[in-house]
């Protein structure tokens, strides 16, 4: 019988034993990188860019201040140097570590208030892929407050997911207003593309019309997106948890860290919609659960019980003030500066609610002709493009997996005149605003396909396909029109030569009035036309009848 080989050996419990860690955050990100989205060389610097970009955005709104941003793009040693600067508050001397290299810390995680970023993760991870791709430091330059300015550099403690922070400078400087990332990278790549850099700037400056964004690319060539509003946007408001979002957990976590004495006062001050007279509907509701008790001695059975009367009463809808929506005409003179379409419609549906208690608001914006869509590979035609956008950020991967790619699939484009709609010089913008985006991962790359969002996403665009329906319906007519006119005058000067042989006028006045009948008749027809060939035949053999009418009455 053959011995057995090392690996199939028995292994003891205490051999296990030893083989179990601990692993932190940024270790696990280390080896799953593509969960935030680096993957591929172009989609990896784009999230890099994503990701300051979106800190810098927040940064100036949280200042009072029109954004400014610089992104500057430079190539080394067959490694791209991102450096990026804003114009914005800066970042407070102690977090300046855990801003940009700790995982998982940040001021965004915790509340419930509409924000660019989520979970504290897209600074510091760009920090820790700058050190494991090229081993070197990211640098930084930050505002602190009463006028101080400190330089150094910080890294991540992978083991511990800790920050590393150099300080190599601080001093007064009451000029400076704002934040400077410098970080180098392998392991990415630039080019325009619809996934690269140049087409996530473009699209920020869409959904963004108060910013002014300036890229310089590999080539040195500098590129302004400018701001196209002079109005910062208002600051979005903290809200209070919806009674019809809570789960037990949720139920039993809050218990533990609020400061009420009671169980009733914890639900009036700590959730939104809950007052007096619905703490008595939810008691009467709850048999042998104490609402005078203390929060923390809340159990899990009764927890369960309270969740369960919840759902069974009815709730004023969550407050819907606290989103801030990019706006119908900002997003109008947005598209028509960057785009500079023929025609394009905006709606603005009012905002509604998902999983119970979490609202949203849906904007939507279709561009038709002129810049709008993508350019085709042979630079000869434009295809559709669809613009995904969650408060205001850029949404450019997994669109597969996205509520709102599955809207647009979903909607009957031929009703509209679209046949063959990605075909078409068209761009579909849609906004997808909330105080907790509904990401179907830690990348946020694209919205789950919530039943309520998917509704809402295709009720706007349908209302804004309408306008644009009307438009080129009237455009293809006219064009109709204007080929029949066209064919009419091309005979107009053989038929004045035949008439004028025959009634002895001249041939330069028949040909006149013949133009002339012409040019009022398919006028009429380009104003009030049907699009019915049919008719439009009629009409055309209704000009000659009265040119010949016209010309009898002269003899």
């Amino acid at each position: 019988m053959a011995a057995k080989t090392q690996t199939e050996e028995n292994i003891s419990v205490e051999e296990l034993s030893k083989r179990f860690r601990e692993y932190s955050i940024a270790e696990f990100f280390k080896k799953n990188r593509q969960m935030l989205g680096y993957s591929g060389k172009i989609r990896s610097l784009t999230t890099i860019v994503h990701e300051y970009v979106t800190n810098s955005l927040d940064a100036c709104e949280d200042a009072n201040t029109l954004p400014d941003i610089e992104v500057r793009i430079s190539e080394e040693n067959n490694h791209m140097i991102v450096s990026v600067g804003d114009n914005g508050t800066g970042i407070p001397r102690k977090n300046i570590g855990q801003a940009l290299g700790q995982l998982l810390a940040g001021t965004k995680f915790a509340q419930r208030q509409q924000k660019r970023g989520q979970q504290g993760i897209g600074a510091a991870y760009a920090t820790l892929f700058s050190q494991i791709t090229t081993g070197k430091v990211t640098k930084f330059k930050t505002s602190v407050g009463n006028n101080k300015v400190v330089e150094g550099e910080v890294s991540v403690d992978v083991q511990k997911n800790e920050p590393v922070v150099n300080v190599t400078k601080e001093y007064d400087d009451h000029k400076y207003h704002g934040t400077f990332i410098e970080a180098e990278f392998s392991e990415v790549g630039y080019n325009k593309s619809e996934y690269g850099v140049y087409e996530y700037l473009r699209r920020t400056a869409v959904a963004n019309p108060h910013a002014k964004l300036t890229l310089i690319e590999p080539s040195k060539e500098k590129i302004v997106f400018p701001r196209s509003i002079q109005e910062i946007p208002k600051k979005p408001k903290q809200v209070l948890s919806h009674p019809l979002g809570i789960t037990t957990s949720d139920l039993i976590d809050m218990s533990k860290a609020s400061e009420a004495r009671k169980i009733s006062s914890f639900f009036t001050n700590e959730f939104s919609r809950f007052s007096s007279d619905k703490v008595k509907e939810v008691e009467s509701l709850c048999p042998g659960v104490d609402f005078n008790r203390h929060p923390k001695a809340l159990t899990w059975q009764e927890a369960e019980k309270i969740v369960d009367a919840i759902q069974k009463i009815k709730w004023i809808a969550p407050e819907s003030n606290v989103l801030v929506p990019i706006g119908e005409k900002q997003i109008a003179k947005s598209l028509k500066s960057i785009l500079k379409p023929d025609e394009q419609k905006v709606i603005e549906r009012s905002p509604k609610v998902f999983r119970g208690g979490v609202p949203f608001a849906v904007e939507v914006g279709i561009a038709y002709g002129g810049q709008s869509g993508v350019i085709m590979g042979d630079g000869t035609a434009r295809k559709a493009e669809v613009m995904r956008f969650a408060n205001r950020v850029p949404l450019l991967f997994d669109a597969g997996n996205c509520a709102i790619t599955q809207a647009v699939k979903e909607i009957d484009w031929n009703r509209y005149q679209l046949k063959d709609w990605e075909n078409q010089p068209l761009s579909i913008f849609v906004n997808f605003t909330s105080v907790h985006v509904p990401y179907t991962g830690a990348g946020k790359l694209a919205i789950s396909a919530e039943e309520e969002i998917v509704s809402e996403i295709k009720l706007a665009l349908m209302e804004a396909a309408r306008s644009v329906s009307s438009y080129i319906n009237s455009m293809r007519h006219a064009a109709e029109q204007e080929y029949r006119k066209s064919v009419f005058l091309r005979y107009v000067g053989e038929v004045s030569e035949c008439l004028a042989d025959i009634t002895g006028e001249k041939e330069e006045t028949i040909r006149k009035k013949l133009a002339a009948l012409a040019k009022e008749k398919t006028t009429i027809l380009l104003a009030g036309g049907d699009g019915d060939s049919d008719a439009d035949d009629k009409d055309l053999d209704e000009m000659e009848k009265e040119v010949e009418k016209e010309l009898e009455e002269e003899r």
